[in-house]
């Protein structure tokens, strides 16, 4: 099961207690997952679907809470995937769906017309609760959320521009960072930043998911913490040897071409150890000298043998 579907089966099982915060969640589920069908003057059947039955029994159960309706639950099949279902809960005419339709927001009365308002409904979310309710509602109905172990992405997904403007303004309101993107005639309201979405997903009601995100991420970096160290550690070994091999090549050539008799005793001296022991640190040299000479006093002699052999090179 996908991180995504273990979020929605969590928030699923979370039923509100107020009544504004039970319509408010209903609003969002349906304006994101339902659709509205016209039967005859001014009548109207809703036709809500999902592949998650979790989810199909929270409509059901706000339904019944919030209107007192027992709707038909159908179940079929998906032909394309012949693996997931569908579940389909219907409101007809005769239970009431245009009155449900008024009181969650969605349809609309002007001049004994009806019509679709895309906008979130100001009078559903007044209290802070009920944002939170209206949020939960719309990933259930839209949404979905990344395995942290690949990626932080945290999306809902509108087919309205002036919903999406509202749904981004909506999280937004609790100091998130929110942005629209037009994907496939969708206008898709996410976020990518990892505690952004854990704030999310606690605003929400999700505390089990994140909580094994924030497990992950920790995991990740403290993995990405030993990764930069080792790569760290390498690079600094490869510039060391890389130093070694280019310092005894040139201590070489001087001996191979005009001798250490050259050389001035202090720099003969740590010529002769660096050949005698080639796996040697400079510290380890400089303990061998007598009398001892620090690192960075090894280091300043074999540059001026490094100096030497270049200019030597030259000629």
């Amino acid at each position: 099961m996908s991180f995504s579907m273990k979020t929605k089966n969590e928030l699923s099982r979370l039923i509100p207690e107020e009544k504004c915060c039970q319509l408010a969640e209903l609003s969002s589920l349906i304006r994101m997952s339902g659709t509205i069908q016209l039967i005859g003057f001014k009548k109207v059947n809703v036709k809500i679907t999902t592949e998650n039955a979790a989810i199909a029994r929270k409509i059901f159960i706000l339904l019944k809470k919030c209107f007192g309706i027992h709707t038909e639950l159908m179940v079929r099949k998906n032909k394309l995937l012949k693996k997931n279902n569908h579940y389909v809960i219907i409101i007809n005419s005769d239970l009431g769906a245009n009155d449900i339709l008024e009181q969650v927001g969605i349809l609309m009365m002007n001049d004994g017309q009806f019509f679709i308002d895309y906008a979130v409904p100001k009078k559903l979310i007044k209290k802070r609760c009920c944002k939170r309710s209206y949020l939960r509602g719309a990933f259930l109905g839209a949404g979905s959320v990344s395995d942290p172990e690949k990626t932080y992405h945290l999306e809902f997904v509108t087919g309205s521009e002036e919903h999406s403007e509202d749904l981004k303004d909506l999280v937004n309101d609790f100091d998130l960072g929110a942005k629209i993107v037009l994907r496939k005639n969708n206008y898709v309201v996410y976020l990518k930043e990892g505690d952004q979405i854990v704030d999310l997903l606690n605003i929400m009601g999700a505390h089990s998911a994140l909580l094994n995100l924030e497990n992950i991420r920790i995991v990740k970096q403290v993995r990405n913490n030993v990764n930069r160290i080792v790569n760290c550690e390498t690079a600094n070994l490869n510039k060391i040897v890389n130093a070694s091999i280019r310092q005894i090549q040139n201590i070489e050539f001087i001996q191979e071409n005009y001798g250490f008799k050259i050389l001035p005793d202090g720099l003969r001296e740590i010529a002769e150890l660096r050949l005698d022991y080639k796996e040697a640190s400079l510290k380890e040299l400089g303990q061998m000298l007598t009398p001892n000479v620090g690192k960075s006093g090894v280091n300043h002699r074999l540059r001026k043998i490094e100096q030497i052999a270049e200019k030597l090179k030259k000629k």
